[in-house]
């Protein structure tokens, strides 16, 4: 069996990653799509460390071009891809969300059906397969979470790695790039959890798109502070900073979510920089792009309503991080389904069983 990962962005591989690790565990090969970019040299150098076979192509036709080569059995995507079509004609098409969230989003992304998209939790199921009657949906869980769950990770290895004071609690900004608190935090914010490590996670595109240049100028501002670790490009995975961190700040972004899945509090910035065109009688626009659950959703967490609430709620939150336990573990079945860190393997075992 030949299995291909399909990877235009670098977000992607995290959850590819655990996948690739249970293919490869019985034999089975894959291969890597990457897309040319700007930190081509950051990936090439990622894939290798990873051990990795990899090819490169230019754009989605160079891709497609290759599929048709290459046959293979299964070809993984994150996202929509234009030529399915053609793709359909050799080889089975699988689609793997690289988050969750409340962005209407993760359900638009189905309407170019793929042989099979793995979901997470039974709640999605039934809502897609209500809205795509005639796809093919199968909950696994959220395979993303794997090495976490199977206690891959080392705290103390981490914040040694990081350069983090291992005596102090370990606040997590990572917010994501649009629509984001970034331009609405101080420029000197980290000078006001100077007791705390902050780890700053943006989203991959906060430092890598030309439009978000202004945010990645802030970014590298607070990167100076003597207790801020900024993730670099290559610390693409989120995964790693999950585990470290006490407690989470970010704004409508899949990270938020992913971290109270490991029962741990969250704090929600609803202080955003919008677009002047998703802003007063055009405000029914970002209601659009948020998923019709995100008022439930927001209830996994605290909300800070503007900046200076902030301090406050951190201390509260790590002084108290049980207060919405409960809301949190009600919550992330709908959110994520099984967590059990087996989900990869239930991908695995459906692949294997539909050649």
């Amino acid at each position: 069996m030949k299995v291909i990962f399909d990877t235009k962005s670098l977000y992607y591989l995290p959850q590819y990653l655990p996948v690739n690790k249970e293919l490869n565990a019985i034999g089975i090969t894959t291969i890597f799509v990457f897309y040319e970019g700007i930190h081509d040299s950051i990936i090439k150098q990622l894939a290798l460390d990873s051990d990795l076979y990899s090819i490169w192509v230019k754009n989605e036709e160079e891709a497609v071009d290759f599929y048709e080569k290459e046959q293979a059995d299964w070809v993984f995507f994150a996202n929509s891809f234009p030529y399915l079509d053609r793709v359909h004609q050799v080889s089975k098409s699988a689609q793997l969300g690289h988050g969750i969230g409340p962005k209407a989003s993760y359900y638009s992304k189905s309407r170019h059906s793929m042989s099979v998209r793995f979901v997470e939790g039974d709640y999605r199921k039934k809502r897609l397969e209500s809205m795509f009657p005639d796809d093919e949906f199968v909950d696994v869980g959220f395979c993303k979470m794997d090495p976490i769950l199977n206690g891959e990770l080392s705290k103390d290895d981490l914040l040694k790695r990081y350069g983090l004071n291992k005596q102090r609690l370990t606040i997590l900004y990572a917010p994501t790039f649009y629509p984001s608190s970034i331009e609405k935090f101080p420029k000197d914010w980290p000078a006001d959890f100077q007791g705390y490590n902050v780890i700053i996670k943006p989203h991959y595109f906060s430092i890598s798109k030309k439009q978000y240049s202004k945010q990645l100028g802030l970014l590298n501002r607070w990167s100076k502070f003597e207790n801020v670790y900024l993730a670099k490009t290559e610390d693409y995975s989120l995964l790693p900073f999950l585990e470290v961190a006490d407690v989470l700040v970010s704004d409508a972004s899949s990270a938020l979510f992913e971290f109270a899945l490991l029962n741990k509090p969250v704090i929600w910035c609803d202080f955003l920089k919008l677009r002047w065109n998703y802003r007063g009688i055009f405000s029914y626009k970002f209601k659009r792009r948020m998923d019709q659950d995100y008022g439930d959703y927001a209830a996994i967490a605290v909300h800070s309503k503007k900046y200076q609430d902030l301090k406050r709620l951190v201390e509260e939150q790590l002084e108290n991080p049980k207060e919405l336990e409960s809301i949190r573990l009600e919550l992330s079945e709908k959110l994520a389904g099984k967590l059990d860190g087996c989900s990869s393997k239930r991908i695995v075992e459906y692949l294997t069983k539909k050649i």
